[in-house]
């Protein structure tokens, strides 16, 4: 019986195991989207599920807390400034875990571990971008034809 155990061993010692989550942690947050396999993906997601409660929680303690477990400062201060502002309202569920198949080189089940709202961010920002791309040519192309050539 499994009693009072619980998270993942993963076949590593206690360093690398913390090594790895950290690392994991730290690229969800700041990619928003990482493809590792199942194993790791649930292990990490109830991590970073509290590393955004934390978030939400904006103070000192808990800007301390999140910054023992990510590697980056960067990667704290968008957890704080976008996240947890992005996730104020919602009780929970902050990651999603989608299986993809095997990995070709040693048939490993991989899983993509996402943030919760993440593609719809990304879509509005790949919008954006191409909106000011068709404006920028239009500018141009108006700007050539109000020009005359001179010889």
């Amino acid at each position: 019986m499994r009693h009072k155990v619980a998270g993942y061993k993963l076949k590593r010692n206690i360093g690398a195991r913390r090594a790895l989550f950290k690392g994991l942690i730290t690229s969800v947050i700041e990619n928003e989207r990482i493809v590792t396999t199942v194993a790791k993906a649930k292990a990490v997601r109830p991590l970073v599920e509290k590393m955004i409660t934390l978030a939400k929680r904006d103070t000192l303690h808990t800007r301390r807390q999140a910054a023992a477990m990510l590697e980056t400062p960067a990667a704290v201060q968008k957890l704080f400034d976008k996240l947890g502002t992005r996730f104020g309202q919602r009780e929970g569920g902050y990651v999603r875990l989608t299986r993809l198949g095997n990995r070709k080189g040693d048939g490993a089940e991989q899983a993509m571990l996402e943030l919760v709202g993440s593609e719809l961010v990304k879509r509005a920002a790949e919008r954006a971008k191409r909106k000011e791309e068709r404006l920028q040519a239009m500018r141009e192309g108006q700007h050539e034809q109000g020009e005359a050539p001179e010889e």
